[in-house]
Protein backbone atom coordinates (compact mmCIF):
# COMPACT_ATOMS: atom_id res chain seq x y z
CA UNK A 1 0.00 0.00 0.00
CA UNK A 2 1.32 3.33 -1.06
CA UNK A 3 0.98 6.18 1.41
CA UNK A 4 -0.28 9.41 0.06
CA UNK A 5 2.47 12.12 -0.20
CA UNK A 6 1.49 15.49 2.04
CA UNK A 7 0.78 18.29 -0.49
CA UNK A 8 3.30 20.80 -1.08
CA UNK A 9 3.89 23.81 0.45
CA UNK A 10 2.70 26.97 -1.41
CA UNK A 11 5.60 28.87 -2.94
CA UNK A 12 6.78 31.75 -0.97
CA UNK A 13 7.35 33.95 -4.23
CA UNK A 14 4.91 34.87 -6.88
CA UNK A 15 4.20 33.30 -9.77
CA UNK A 16 6.66 35.01 -11.73
CA UNK A 17 9.79 33.32 -10.40
CA UNK A 18 12.34 35.91 -11.57
CA UNK A 19 10.37 38.78 -10.33
CA UNK A 20 9.86 36.76 -7.16
CA UNK A 21 13.64 36.27 -6.22
CA UNK A 22 13.00 40.54 -5.38
CA UNK A 23 9.86 40.01 -4.05
CA UNK A 24 8.83 41.77 -0.94
CA UNK A 25 8.81 39.38 2.32
CA UNK A 26 5.50 37.69 3.34
CA UNK A 27 5.55 38.20 6.73
CA UNK A 28 1.97 40.54 7.29
CA UNK A 29 -0.32 39.56 10.25
CA UNK A 30 -4.44 39.03 9.69
CA UNK A 31 -4.89 42.52 10.59
CA UNK A 32 -2.82 44.19 8.20
CA UNK A 33 -5.35 42.89 5.57
CA UNK A 34 -8.39 44.77 7.69
CA UNK A 35 -6.72 48.04 7.16
CA UNK A 36 -5.32 47.79 3.96
CA UNK A 37 -8.98 46.34 2.34
CA UNK A 38 -10.87 49.03 4.90
CA UNK A 39 -8.28 51.83 3.48
CA UNK A 40 -8.61 50.61 -0.23
CA UNK A 41 -12.62 50.37 0.09
CA UNK A 42 -14.05 52.84 2.03
CA UNK A 43 -13.35 56.15 0.28
CA UNK A 44 -14.49 59.57 0.75
CA UNK A 45 -17.40 58.63 -1.95
CA UNK A 46 -19.01 57.24 1.39
CA UNK A 47 -20.22 60.62 1.85
CA UNK A 48 -22.30 60.99 -1.28
CA UNK A 49 -24.47 57.47 -0.53
CA UNK A 50 -27.57 59.74 1.04
CA UNK A 51 -27.47 61.87 -2.24
CA UNK A 52 -27.75 58.06 -4.07
CA UNK A 53 -30.39 57.05 -1.67
CA UNK A 54 -32.55 60.15 -2.69
CA UNK A 55 -33.08 58.95 -5.86
CA UNK A 56 -33.31 54.89 -5.36
CA UNK A 57 -35.41 55.87 -2.74
CA UNK A 58 -36.04 54.09 1.17
CA UNK A 59 -36.80 50.67 -0.23
CA UNK A 60 -35.36 50.36 -3.29
CA UNK A 61 -31.98 52.15 -1.72
CA UNK A 62 -32.00 50.20 1.29
CA UNK A 63 -32.38 46.86 -0.87
CA UNK A 64 -29.33 47.67 -3.29
CA UNK A 65 -27.06 48.52 -0.17
CA UNK A 66 -27.67 45.29 1.80
CA UNK A 67 -27.50 43.14 -1.67
CA UNK A 68 -23.92 44.86 -2.95
CA UNK A 69 -22.59 44.52 0.54
CA UNK A 70 -23.31 40.70 0.54
CA UNK A 71 -22.55 40.44 -2.91
CA UNK A 72 -19.15 41.64 -2.49
CA UNK A 73 -18.45 40.16 0.65
CA UNK A 74 -19.15 36.92 -1.46
CA UNK A 75 -17.04 37.46 -4.14
CA UNK A 76 -14.23 38.88 -1.66
CA UNK A 77 -14.33 34.92 -0.10
CA UNK A 78 -14.14 33.96 -3.83
CA UNK A 79 -10.62 35.84 -4.47
CA UNK A 80 -9.43 34.76 -1.39
CA UNK A 81 -9.66 30.96 -1.53
CA UNK A 82 -8.92 31.18 -5.06
CA UNK A 83 -5.62 32.68 -4.24
CA UNK A 84 -4.06 29.07 -3.49
CA UNK A 85 -6.39 26.88 -5.85
CA UNK A 86 -3.42 25.32 -7.47
CA UNK A 87 -1.85 23.33 -4.76
CA UNK A 88 1.69 24.79 -4.49
CA UNK A 89 1.28 27.54 -6.92
CA UNK A 90 -0.38 31.61 -5.07
CA UNK A 91 -1.48 33.81 -7.40
CA UNK A 92 -0.28 37.17 -6.43
CA UNK A 93 -2.12 39.75 -8.62
CA UNK A 94 -5.47 39.37 -10.09
CA UNK A 95 -3.69 38.76 -13.88
CA UNK A 96 -1.84 35.72 -12.88
CA UNK A 97 -5.12 34.12 -11.28
CA UNK A 98 -6.85 35.72 -14.98
CA UNK A 99 -4.12 33.61 -16.67
CA UNK A 100 -4.91 30.46 -14.95
CA UNK A 101 -8.33 30.52 -15.45
CA UNK A 102 -9.12 32.37 -18.97
CA UNK A 103 -5.47 31.60 -20.63
CA UNK A 104 -1.81 33.29 -20.69
CA UNK A 105 -3.41 35.67 -23.11
CA UNK A 106 -6.84 35.82 -23.18
CA UNK A 107 -6.48 36.05 -19.47
CA UNK A 108 -4.70 39.02 -19.68
CA UNK A 109 -7.01 41.12 -21.72
CA UNK A 110 -9.81 40.23 -19.78
CA UNK A 111 -8.30 41.05 -16.02
CA UNK A 112 -5.62 43.35 -16.53
CA UNK A 113 -7.52 46.67 -18.05
CA UNK A 114 -10.47 46.66 -15.77
CA UNK A 115 -7.76 45.79 -12.67
CA UNK A 116 -6.13 49.28 -14.16
CA UNK A 117 -9.51 51.57 -14.77
CA UNK A 118 -9.85 50.81 -11.29
CA UNK A 119 -6.72 51.66 -10.02
CA UNK A 120 -5.69 54.07 -11.86
CA UNK A 121 -8.86 55.96 -12.18
CA UNK A 122 -9.50 55.66 -8.04
CA UNK A 123 -5.63 57.27 -8.08
CA UNK A 124 -6.84 60.26 -9.87
CA UNK A 125 -9.65 60.64 -8.17
CA UNK A 126 -7.84 60.43 -4.77
CA UNK A 127 -5.52 63.38 -5.87
CA UNK A 128 -8.93 65.33 -6.83
CA UNK A 129 -10.52 65.04 -3.85
CA UNK A 130 -7.47 65.10 -1.48
CA UNK A 131 -6.40 68.91 -3.24
CA UNK A 132 -10.16 69.59 -2.95
CA UNK A 133 -10.35 68.53 0.95
CA UNK A 134 -7.05 69.83 2.04
CA UNK A 135 -8.21 73.81 0.03
CA UNK A 136 -11.23 73.19 2.13
CA UNK A 137 -9.76 72.31 5.37
CA UNK A 138 -7.60 75.57 5.03
CA UNK A 139 -10.08 77.77 4.15
CA UNK A 140 -12.38 77.05 7.20
CA UNK A 141 -9.69 76.62 10.06
CA UNK A 142 -7.93 80.14 8.15
CA UNK A 143 -10.60 82.85 6.72
CA UNK A 144 -8.39 85.59 6.82
CA UNK A 145 -5.79 83.66 4.56
CA UNK A 146 -5.28 84.69 0.87
CA UNK A 147 -7.52 82.04 -1.09
CA UNK A 148 -5.46 80.14 -3.80
CA UNK A 149 -6.36 78.10 -7.26
CA UNK A 150 -7.75 74.44 -6.15
CA UNK A 151 -5.06 73.38 -8.76
CA UNK A 152 -2.55 74.49 -5.99
CA UNK A 153 -3.48 72.75 -3.98
CA UNK A 154 -3.99 69.43 -5.68
CA UNK A 155 -0.21 70.01 -6.49
CA UNK A 156 0.53 69.83 -2.31
CA UNK A 157 -1.41 66.79 -2.19
CA UNK A 158 0.37 65.31 -4.91
CA UNK A 159 3.36 66.19 -3.59
CA UNK A 160 3.39 63.89 -0.90
CA UNK A 161 3.08 61.31 -3.20
CA UNK A 162 6.34 62.20 -4.26
CA UNK A 163 7.91 61.15 -1.08
CA UNK A 164 5.57 57.85 -0.10
CA UNK A 165 5.48 56.30 -3.29
CA UNK A 166 9.22 55.34 -2.83
CA UNK A 167 8.42 53.00 0.05
CA UNK A 168 9.13 49.02 -1.45
CA UNK A 169 6.12 47.42 -1.03
CA UNK A 170 2.76 46.61 0.81
CA UNK A 171 4.40 46.23 4.11
CA UNK A 172 5.89 48.99 4.51
CA UNK A 173 3.00 51.03 3.85
CA UNK A 174 1.35 49.85 6.94
CA UNK A 175 0.98 52.89 9.11
CA UNK A 176 0.14 54.83 6.54
CA UNK A 177 -2.22 52.39 5.52
CA UNK A 178 -3.33 52.11 9.32
CA UNK A 179 -4.04 55.86 9.69
CA UNK A 180 -6.28 56.28 6.98
CA UNK A 181 -8.51 53.23 7.96
CA UNK A 182 -8.42 54.82 11.14
CA UNK A 183 -9.81 58.08 9.77
CA UNK A 184 -12.20 57.23 7.63
CA UNK A 185 -14.21 55.46 10.32
CA UNK A 186 -13.54 58.64 12.05
CA UNK A 187 -14.91 61.27 9.35
CA UNK A 188 -17.51 58.77 8.83
CA UNK A 189 -18.80 58.51 12.43
CA UNK A 190 -18.48 62.27 12.59
CA UNK A 191 -21.17 62.43 9.26
CA UNK A 192 -23.30 60.26 11.14
CA UNK A 193 -23.39 61.79 14.55
CA UNK A 194 -23.48 65.13 13.30
CA UNK A 195 -26.66 64.25 11.35
CA UNK A 196 -28.23 62.59 14.33
CA UNK A 197 -27.06 65.80 16.53
CA UNK A 198 -28.83 68.35 13.71
CA UNK A 199 -31.75 66.17 13.26
CA UNK A 200 -34.45 66.21 10.64
CA UNK A 201 -34.51 69.64 8.23
CA UNK A 202 -37.78 71.38 8.90
CA UNK A 203 -40.56 69.85 6.16
CA UNK A 204 -38.04 67.05 5.28
CA UNK A 205 -39.66 65.02 2.02
CA UNK A 206 -38.95 61.17 1.51
CA UNK A 207 -40.57 61.40 -1.99
CA UNK A 208 -38.93 61.05 -5.44
CA UNK A 209 -37.33 64.18 -7.00
CA UNK A 210 -39.43 66.08 -9.53
CA UNK A 211 -37.78 65.54 -12.94
CA UNK A 212 -38.93 63.92 -16.00
CA UNK A 213 -39.29 60.23 -16.34
CA UNK A 214 -35.82 59.59 -18.39
CA UNK A 215 -33.88 61.83 -16.26
CA UNK A 216 -35.14 60.14 -13.14
CA UNK A 217 -34.34 56.36 -15.04
CA UNK A 218 -30.62 58.05 -15.91
CA UNK A 219 -30.21 59.87 -11.69
CA UNK A 220 -31.28 56.02 -10.89
CA UNK A 221 -28.45 54.64 -12.88
CA UNK A 222 -26.13 56.84 -11.62
CA UNK A 223 -27.29 56.22 -7.96
CA UNK A 224 -26.16 52.42 -8.66
CA UNK A 225 -23.01 53.78 -10.07
CA UNK A 226 -22.04 55.11 -6.88
CA UNK A 227 -23.26 52.64 -4.44
CA UNK A 228 -21.13 50.06 -6.83
CA UNK A 229 -18.04 52.30 -6.63
CA UNK A 230 -18.22 51.52 -3.00
CA UNK A 231 -16.93 48.29 -3.31
CA UNK A 232 -13.50 48.65 -5.69
CA UNK A 233 -11.10 46.67 -3.02
CA UNK A 234 -11.57 43.43 -4.98
CA UNK A 235 -8.58 45.17 -7.42
CA UNK A 236 -5.57 44.74 -4.81
CA UNK A 237 -6.93 41.82 -2.62
CA UNK A 238 -4.87 39.09 -4.39
CA UNK A 239 -2.01 41.74 -3.54
CA UNK A 240 -2.90 42.69 -0.19
CA UNK A 241 -3.31 39.02 0.96
CA UNK A 242 0.31 38.14 -1.24
CA UNK A 243 1.68 39.38 1.49
CA UNK A 244 0.31 36.96 3.96
CA UNK A 245 3.25 33.81 4.88
CA UNK A 246 1.19 30.51 3.75
CA UNK A 247 1.95 26.73 5.06
CA UNK A 248 -0.40 23.69 4.44
CA UNK A 249 -0.54 24.26 7.91
CA UNK A 250 -1.91 27.61 7.87
CA UNK A 251 -2.77 28.52 4.25
CA UNK A 252 -3.09 32.49 3.44
CA UNK A 253 -6.68 32.73 3.05
CA UNK A 254 -7.30 31.76 6.66
CA UNK A 255 -6.07 34.88 8.37
CA UNK A 256 -6.85 37.31 4.92
CA UNK A 257 -10.84 35.81 5.30
CA UNK A 258 -10.54 36.56 9.35
CA UNK A 259 -9.22 40.21 8.27
CA UNK A 260 -11.49 41.08 5.35
CA UNK A 261 -14.48 39.95 7.90
CA UNK A 262 -13.88 42.91 10.05
CA UNK A 263 -12.56 44.87 6.77
CA UNK A 264 -16.49 44.66 5.73
CA UNK A 265 -17.41 44.94 9.53
CA UNK A 266 -16.03 48.11 9.55
CA UNK A 267 -17.04 48.59 6.10
CA UNK A 268 -20.96 48.11 7.30
CA UNK A 269 -19.86 50.71 10.33
CA UNK A 270 -18.74 53.28 7.76
CA UNK A 271 -21.45 53.17 5.04
CA UNK A 272 -24.88 52.18 6.24
CA UNK A 273 -25.41 54.58 9.26
CA UNK A 274 -23.88 57.69 6.89
CA UNK A 275 -26.40 56.61 4.18
CA UNK A 276 -29.82 56.01 5.90
CA UNK A 277 -29.11 58.70 8.73
CA UNK A 278 -27.97 61.46 6.59
CA UNK A 279 -31.18 60.86 4.01
CA UNK A 280 -33.20 60.68 6.79
CA UNK A 281 -32.02 64.36 8.19
CA UNK A 282 -32.07 65.90 4.75
CA UNK A 283 -34.31 63.77 2.59
CA UNK A 284 -34.44 64.90 -1.32
CA UNK A 285 -32.44 67.65 -0.40
CA UNK A 286 -29.32 66.13 0.80
CA UNK A 287 -26.39 67.31 -1.18
CA UNK A 288 -23.74 64.91 -2.93
CA UNK A 289 -21.47 65.39 0.64
CA UNK A 290 -23.46 65.15 3.60
CA UNK A 291 -21.04 67.30 5.44
CA UNK A 292 -22.06 70.36 3.41
CA UNK A 293 -25.34 70.50 4.88
CA UNK A 294 -24.05 70.20 8.03
CA UNK A 295 -21.59 73.34 7.98
CA UNK A 296 -21.92 73.78 11.95
CA UNK A 297 -19.47 73.08 14.05
CA UNK A 298 -17.00 74.58 11.45
CA UNK A 299 -14.11 73.06 13.56
CA UNK A 300 -15.99 69.50 13.53
CA UNK A 301 -16.17 69.73 9.53
CA UNK A 302 -12.54 71.29 9.27
CA UNK A 303 -11.33 68.08 10.98
CA UNK A 304 -13.71 65.85 8.99
CA UNK A 305 -11.92 67.29 5.63
CA UNK A 306 -8.67 66.74 7.03
CA UNK A 307 -9.49 63.34 8.19
CA UNK A 308 -10.37 62.82 4.45
CA UNK A 309 -6.81 63.99 3.60
CA UNK A 310 -5.52 61.32 5.79
CA UNK A 311 -7.51 58.51 4.71
CA UNK A 312 -7.19 59.39 0.61
CA UNK A 313 -3.29 59.61 1.06
CA UNK A 314 -3.11 56.02 2.43
CA UNK A 315 -5.83 54.91 -0.81
CA UNK A 316 -3.56 56.20 -3.41
CA UNK A 317 -1.28 54.32 -2.15
CA UNK A 318 -2.53 51.09 -1.56
CA UNK A 319 -3.86 50.96 -5.23
CA UNK A 320 -0.45 52.28 -6.83
CA UNK A 321 1.59 49.71 -5.06
CA UNK A 322 -0.16 47.01 -7.25
CA UNK A 323 0.61 48.80 -10.55
CA UNK A 324 4.32 50.12 -9.36
CA UNK A 325 5.10 46.21 -9.34
CA UNK A 326 3.58 45.34 -12.35
CA UNK A 327 5.33 48.33 -14.41
CA UNK A 328 8.95 47.04 -12.59
CA UNK A 329 8.24 43.87 -12.72
CA UNK A 330 7.59 44.41 -16.49
CA UNK A 331 11.02 46.58 -16.90
CA UNK A 332 12.80 44.23 -15.17
CA UNK A 333 12.04 40.76 -17.31
CA UNK A 334 11.00 42.00 -20.51
CA UNK A 335 13.97 45.11 -20.71
CA UNK A 336 16.32 43.69 -18.39
CA UNK A 337 16.65 46.77 -16.48
CA UNK A 338 18.10 46.50 -12.83
CA UNK A 339 16.20 45.98 -10.25
CA UNK A 340 17.36 48.56 -7.40
CA UNK A 341 16.43 51.96 -6.27
CA UNK A 342 16.94 53.75 -9.21
CA UNK A 343 14.54 51.82 -11.38
CA UNK A 344 11.70 52.28 -8.40
CA UNK A 345 12.62 56.13 -8.59
CA UNK A 346 11.92 56.79 -12.19
CA UNK A 347 8.66 54.36 -12.37
CA UNK A 348 7.21 55.68 -9.16
CA UNK A 349 7.87 59.25 -9.90
CA UNK A 350 6.69 59.02 -13.23
CA UNK A 351 3.50 57.90 -12.22
CA UNK A 352 2.89 60.13 -9.30
CA UNK A 353 3.91 63.01 -11.99
CA UNK A 354 1.31 61.59 -14.16
CA UNK A 355 -1.55 60.91 -11.96
CA UNK A 356 -1.12 64.51 -10.42
CA UNK A 357 -1.17 65.89 -14.02
CA UNK A 358 -4.09 64.58 -15.24
CA UNK A 359 -5.33 65.65 -11.69
CA UNK A 360 -4.95 69.10 -11.79
CA UNK A 361 -6.01 69.18 -15.67
CA UNK A 362 -9.61 67.66 -15.31
CA UNK A 363 -10.36 68.52 -11.83
CA UNK A 364 -14.05 66.80 -12.94
CA UNK A 365 -12.64 63.62 -13.13
CA UNK A 366 -15.00 61.94 -10.61
CA UNK A 367 -18.33 62.07 -13.71
CA UNK A 368 -15.58 60.38 -16.29
CA UNK A 369 -14.97 57.85 -13.51
CA UNK A 370 -18.90 56.87 -13.29
CA UNK A 371 -18.68 56.21 -17.55
CA UNK A 372 -15.14 54.30 -17.60
CA UNK A 373 -15.51 53.05 -13.79
CA UNK A 374 -18.23 51.28 -15.27
CA UNK A 375 -15.96 48.68 -16.87
CA UNK A 376 -13.80 48.23 -14.48
CA UNK A 377 -15.89 48.20 -10.75
CA UNK A 378 -18.60 46.13 -11.89
CA UNK A 379 -16.45 43.38 -12.84
CA UNK A 380 -13.74 43.33 -11.09
CA UNK A 381 -15.91 43.29 -7.68
CA UNK A 382 -19.34 41.94 -8.71
CA UNK A 383 -18.93 38.98 -11.18
CA UNK A 384 -15.62 38.56 -12.50
CA UNK A 385 -14.45 36.48 -8.95
CA UNK A 386 -17.71 34.74 -9.67
CA UNK A 387 -17.03 33.20 -13.75
CA UNK A 388 -13.67 32.46 -12.18
CA UNK A 389 -15.13 30.25 -9.29
CA UNK A 390 -17.59 28.71 -12.05
CA UNK A 391 -14.44 27.82 -14.30
CA UNK A 392 -12.20 26.79 -11.47
CA UNK A 393 -14.56 25.10 -8.72
CA UNK A 394 -17.31 23.91 -11.41
CA UNK A 395 -20.10 23.29 -9.03
CA UNK A 396 -23.15 21.62 -10.20
CA UNK A 397 -25.80 23.44 -12.70
CA UNK A 398 -28.80 24.47 -10.38
CA UNK A 399 -27.07 24.41 -7.53
CA UNK A 400 -27.15 26.67 -4.51
CA UNK A 401 -23.94 27.87 -5.48
CA UNK A 402 -23.99 27.68 -9.01
CA UNK A 403 -27.30 29.68 -8.78
CA UNK A 404 -25.89 32.33 -6.49
CA UNK A 405 -22.89 32.32 -8.98
CA UNK A 406 -25.15 33.21 -11.69
CA UNK A 407 -27.60 35.87 -10.09
CA UNK A 408 -24.64 37.90 -8.69
CA UNK A 409 -23.36 37.72 -12.51
CA UNK A 410 -26.12 39.08 -14.15
CA UNK A 411 -26.86 41.37 -10.97
CA UNK A 412 -23.43 43.12 -11.60
CA UNK A 413 -23.66 43.03 -15.63
CA UNK A 414 -26.62 45.39 -15.22
CA UNK A 415 -24.76 47.71 -12.86
CA UNK A 416 -21.70 47.92 -15.44
CA UNK A 417 -24.22 48.71 -17.75
CA UNK A 418 -26.55 51.09 -16.23
CA UNK A 419 -23.49 52.92 -14.19
CA UNK A 420 -21.98 53.26 -18.00
CA UNK A 421 -25.09 55.02 -19.58
CA UNK A 422 -25.91 57.00 -16.27
CA UNK A 423 -22.09 58.02 -17.00
CA UNK A 424 -22.35 58.98 -20.05
CA UNK A 425 -24.76 61.08 -19.60
CA UNK A 426 -24.02 62.64 -16.93
CA UNK A 427 -20.64 64.02 -18.93
CA UNK A 428 -23.07 64.88 -21.86
CA UNK A 429 -25.52 66.89 -19.48
CA UNK A 430 -22.35 68.28 -17.42
CA UNK A 431 -19.79 68.86 -20.02
CA UNK A 432 -20.84 72.98 -20.15
CA UNK A 433 -19.89 73.34 -16.67
CA UNK A 434 -16.38 71.86 -17.37
CA UNK A 435 -13.59 73.75 -16.35
CA UNK A 436 -9.96 72.78 -17.01
CA UNK A 437 -7.10 73.97 -14.48
CA UNK A 438 -9.49 75.33 -12.12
Amino acid sequence: MVSSSPPPAPKEVPSDEKWGEEGPPREAKWWYSTFHTVTAMVGAGVLSLPYAMAYLGWGPGTVVMILSWCITLNTMWQMIQLHECVPGVRFDRYKDLGKHVFGPKLGAWIVLPQQLIVQVGCDIVYMVTGGKCLQKFMEIACTNCTRIKQSYWICIFGAIHFFLSQLPNFNSVSGVSLAAAIMSLSYSTIAWVGCVSKGRVPNVSYAYKKTTPIDSMFRVFNALGQVSFAYAGHAVVLEIQATIPSTPEKPSKVPMWKGAVWAYFVNALCYFPVAFIGYWAFGQDVKDNVLVGLARPSWLIAAANLMVVVHVIGSYQVYAMPIFDLVEQKLVNTWNFPPGILLRFIVRTTYVGLTLFLGVTFPFFGDLLGFFGGFGFAPTSYFLPCIMWLKVKKPRRFSTSWLINWACIFIGVFIMIASTVGGLRNIVADSSTYEFYS
